[in-house]
């Protein structure tokens, strides 16, 4: 086959599928257009109901402490919170570790824009049986937490392209890929090597940190990271 039977194949396929397009917008507008006062009345109800459940869930998102970053005093705090919202992302840090207080700022951000999830931080010297349980060694550690499960650590910022100067859009990339948060973008690629060419035969995960792991809370936690930039807490 040569060139140009292969462009006029293309040309065809895409023909086809606008074609397709334009029939289905056809008829969605004449289904439009059959509607009486009853039909329009019913999806208008629908839409109510949409919204409201939206609404209702909202605020339960709020009275649970969703849509802010805050840090909590106590090991049972973290049980509980992770009881209560289905997505929750923890921060273990220590107060001398300047990488921590960088990843503040970016939590921060994400706390306010993502309400669908819960953010919280929790000194690890004061939580020892928390970090000694989910096996925690390096400073700073993000715990993803689903369903009352670990589903994933992000280690030091090795993961985060092993850099201090990351990106916010590149952490939310990273807790994206356990679907914890809702994200738009492409969850194949980091944000910031979306122009770079990827590696045969690695995820984009793989290439950029380590692969996801699934624990119970009270069942243990991956390894420490060996990073020497991280702090061994």
């Amino acid at each position: 086959m040569d060139m140009q039977q292969a462009m006029s194949g293309v040309t065809q396929m895409l023909e086809k599928k606008v074609d397709q397009e334009l029939e289905k917008m056809d008829s969605e507008i004449k289904a439009l257009e059959n509607m009486d006062d009853d039909d329009f009345e019913a999806l208008r109800q629908k839409r109510m109901e949409a919204l409201k459940k939206t609404q209702e869930q909202k605020q339960t998102w709020m009275a649970n402490g969703h849509g802010s970053y805050e840090e909590i005093p106590t090991e049972k705090d973290f049980f509980e919170a992770t009881k209560k919202s289905k997505n929750v992302i923890c921060h273990f840090y220590i107060d001398s570790s300047f990488r921590c207080k960088i990843l503040d700022k970016h939590l921060q951000i994400l706390a306010n824009k993502h309400i669908e999830a819960r953010f919280i931080k929790i000194n690890a010297e004061k939580a020892p049986f928390l970090t000694q349980r989910l096996k925690i060694k390096m400073m700073p550690t993000i715990c993803l937490v689903r369903d009352a499960k670990t589903v994933d650590y992000i280690v030091g910022f090795t993961d985060l392209g092993n850099k201090d100067d990351f990106s916010t859009e590149v952490l939310e990339w990273r807790i994206a890929t356990q679907k914890l948060i809702n994200y738009s973008g492409d969850l194949t690629t980091p944000p910031e090597d979306g122009k770079k060419e990827k590696p045969r035969g690695k995820s984009a995960l793989t290439m950029f940190g380590r692969a996801a792991d699934q624990k119970t809370i009270r069942g243990g936690g991956m390894g420490a990271d060996d990073s020497d930039d991280d702090d061994d807490w």
